[in-house]
C-alpha cells in the first residue's frame, strides 16, 4: 500500500465473500485484508482520537511524508496472544504502522503508534514491526522518525512486551550517531515507554495533547502525596521549560510535523554524507568588504557602549546565516544559551550562541548540558559549529554547586574538545574566565577564532579584578572618592587588558575584524574548513562527565 490512509482499490465482490479457490477470490481477499489493516480501529476509537484533537497514526504518516511515498511494512501481522480473550481480538497491524517513504524526496523510515488499536499499547508482535523498521532504516542509511501516541506495554503479553521494549532501546542506542532518530509524541508516552524518545536526537512534542512521564499522577500522589495533573506533571510545556527532555513545543500535531521536515533539510541522511546543500544567497566571490550589504553594517551599532547593556544574540545570528533562517532547538529550556541550525553559503552549520538577555549570558547547569549535547549531536553528523561568545562566567550560587556545575559544565569542554568537524568561534563582547575556555576557545581544538573590537577578553571582568588587584588601595576610601577612584581603575583595567588585542598578540584569536565582515569571514572559514579532517586517538570511547 502506497498511502497510509487509503487501501488498495477493491474490485467490487458485490458482497458476497470471494471464492479463495479462484485467481480473483484470492486477490479479492488480499483486498479485503488490506482494507480492515488500514481501518483496524474502529469507527468510535477513531472518533474519540479525533475529539481529543489528534489525528490517526496514518493520516499523521501522510502528512509528514511526500505524497504517494509511503511503503508500508508488516501490515498483515497480528499478535499470536492468547491470554485474557486476546485470540479473539487480532486486528491486523497490531496497533502500530510501520514503513519507509520520503521527505522532500529524501529516505527516511517511519513507524506510527496507534491508539485507536489496544490504545497503541505494545506488544511482542508491534515491537517486532518496529525493531524491522528501524533495522531496515540502519541497514540502508536513512534516519527514523517515531509517532509515539500509545499506553506503554501492553500488561496482557506479560514480559515479552518488556522485553521488545529492551530490543528497541539497543537499537536508538546502537544507531546513536549513525543516521538521524526523532521523535514525535502526539499522546500519551508513559513508563519504559520514555526511554526510547529519550536516547533518541530530538524530541517533539504538542502543546496540551502530548504527555511523557514515568509514573503517572496517581501513583505519584499515592507514593508522595504530591498533587499534581498530567499537563503539569509530563505535558509538552513541562519538557519543554522545565526538564529539557524535549527539543521543540508545537502548538499542533501539523506544527509538529512541520518542524521535523525542517529539521531534517539540515541533517544528513546518515553520519557517513553530507547534510543537503542549496546555492548560496549572496555572492561569494570578490573581497570581503565588496559583499557587505546593509544587514552586515548593522552588526557595527548593535553592541551597546555599556558592557552591562543586554542586547539579543539572535540579531547576530540572523545577519550572519543566510536569509535569516534559523531553526532553533530547545528554545523555551535554558534560554541564556542559543542553539539551533542555519546554513551559511547554503551548507548547514549548528549554531551555539550567549544570550545576553537571560542571566547576563551566563553558563549554567541546564545551558552546559543543552549546549553540549548539541554540540556531540553536530559533531557525530558533520555539521560544523558555529559559536557566538558573550559570557561573563558561570553563574554562582549554592544551587548551581550542589548540583554539580564543575562535572555537568565538564560536559560542555568534553564536546568542544572532542568535536573534529569544522569549529569557528566569534567573540562578540565579553569572554572571561573558565567561560571563555569553555565556548569553543582555540585552546578546545576551534579552528578559526573571530572576535569584533568590543570584544573583552580576560580573567575576569573590571569590576572582581579591581576588588582584587586594587584592594589595598581601596579600603581607606569612602564615598564619592571611592567611586571615582574604583571607576578610574576599573577603566584602566578595559583599556590594558580587557579588549581582544591581547589575545590575538598570542595567537588565540586569529582575526578582529568589523561586525560588518563577519558574514563574509565566517563564510570563507567554513569554506575553507569543508576538507578538514581530523582524527582523535584510537578507543573504545571516551569517559564523558555524565
Amino acid at each position: 500500500m502506497s498511502a497510509a490512509t487509503e487501501p488498495m482499490a477493491t474490485p467490487d465482490s458485490g458482497g458476497a465473500e470471494p471464492d479463495i479457490h479462484t485467481t480473483a477470490g484470492k486477490l479479492a481477499d488480499l483486498y479485503q485484508r488490506f482494507e480492515d489493516a488500514v481501518h483496524a480501529g474502529s469507527a468510535s476509537a477513531v472518533e474519540k482520537q479525533h475529539a481529543k484533537g489528534r489525528q490517526t497514526a496514518r493520516e499523521r504518516i501522510d502528512q509528514l511524508l511526500d505524497p504517494g511515498s509511503f511503503v508500508e511494512l508488516d501490515a498483515l501481522t497480528r499478535h499470536r496472544s492468547t491470554n485474557f480473550g486476546m485470540d479473539a481480538k487480532r486486528p491486523f497491524g497490531d496497533g502500530v504502522v510501520t514503513g519507509t517513504g520520503t521527505i522532500d524526496g529524501r529516505p527516511v523510515a517511519v513507524f506510527s503508534q496507534d491508539a485507536t488499536v489496544f490504545g497503541g499499547a505494545l506488544g511482542e508482535v508491534y515491537g517486532e514491526k518496529i525493531v524491522k523498521v528501524m533495522d531496515v532504516a540502519a541497514k540502508i542509511g536513512c534516519p527514523v522518525v517515531g509517532i509515539n501516541d500509545g499506553g506503554g506495554a501492553r500488561i496482557q503479553e506479560g514480559v515479552v512486551a518488556l522485553g521488545l521494549y529492551g530490543e528497541i532501546f539497543t537499537r536508538n542506542v546502537q544507531s546513536s550517531g549513525v543516521i538521524p532518530q526523532i521523535s514525535l509524541i502526539m499522546g500519551p508516552c508513559a513508563g519504559g515507554a520514555v526511554y526510547s524518545p529519550a536516547i533518541t536526537d530530538f524530541t517533539v512534542m504538542v502543546d496540551e495533547t502530548s504527555h511523557m512521564f514515568i509514573t503517572g499522577p496517581d501513583v505519584i500522589k499515592t507514593v508522595t502525596g504530591e498533587d499534581v495533573d498530567m499537563e503539569e506533571l509530563g505535558g509538552g510545556r513541562a519538557h519543554n521549560t522545565k526538564s529539557g527532555v524535549a527539543h521543540y513545543l508545537a502548538s499542533d500535531e501539523a506544527d509538529a510535523l512541520d518542524y521535523v521536515k525542517q529539521l531534517l533539510s539540515f541533517l544528513p541522511s546518515n553520519n557517513l554524507s553530507e547534510a543537503p546543500s542549496f546555492p548560496a544567497t549572496e555572492p561569494v566571490e570578490g573581497s570581503i568588504e565588496d559583499g557587505i550589504i546593509d544587514s552586515d553594517r548593522e552588526l557595527d551599532t548593535l553592541i551597546p557602549d555599556s558592557a552591562n547593556t543586554p542586547y539579543d544574540i539572535r540579531e547576530v545570528i540572523n545577519r550572519v546565516v543566510d536569509d535569516e533562517d534559523f531553526l532553533e532547538v530547545q528554545e523555551l529550556w535554558a534560554p541564556n544559551i542559543v542553539i539551533g541550525y542555519a546554513r551559511v553559503e547554503g551548507r548547514s552549520v549548528g549554531i551555539v550562541a550567549n544570550q545576553p538577555t537571560q542571566f547576563a549570558g551566563c553558563l549554567d547547569i541546564d545551558a552546559s548540558e543543552k549546549a553540549a549535547r548539541f554540540v556531540r549531536t553536530c559533531d557525530a553528523f558533520n555539521i560544523p559549529v558555529l559559536t557566538f561568545v558573550d559570557v561573563p562566567g558561570f553563574l554562582p550560587g549554592t544551587e548551581q554547586e550542589w548540583n554539580g556545575i564543575i562535572r555537568r559544565g565538564a560536559k560542555l569542554i568534553y564536546a568542544y574538545a572532542e568535536a573534529t568537524v569544522p569549529k569557528v568561534t566569534v567573540i562578540t563582547r565579553k569572554a572571561y574566565g573558565g567561560a571563555y575556555d569553555v565556548m569553543g576557545s582555540k585552546h578546545l581544538g576551534a579552528d578559526v577564532n573571530i572576535a569584533w573590537p568590543t570584544a573583552q577578553i580576560a580573567v575576569t571582568g573590571a569590576q572582581g579584578a579591581v576588588s582584587i588587584l586594587y584592594r589595598k588601595e581601596l579600603k581607606g576610601l569612602e564615598g564619592d572618592e571611592l567611586a571615582a577612584k574604583r571607576a578610574e581603575l576599573q577603566q584602566d583595567y578595559e583599556d590594558t587588558l580587557c579588549n581582544p588585542y591581547i589575545a590575538a598578540d598570542r595567537g588565540y584569536i586569529d582575526a578582529v575584524v568589523p561586525p560588518s565582515h563577519t558574514r563574509g569571514y565566517v563564510g570563507r572559514a567554513l569554506r575553507m574548513l569543508s576538507t578538514k579532517r581530523e582524527q582523535g586517538p584510537t578507543r573504545k570511547h571516551g569517559n564523558i562527565p555524565l
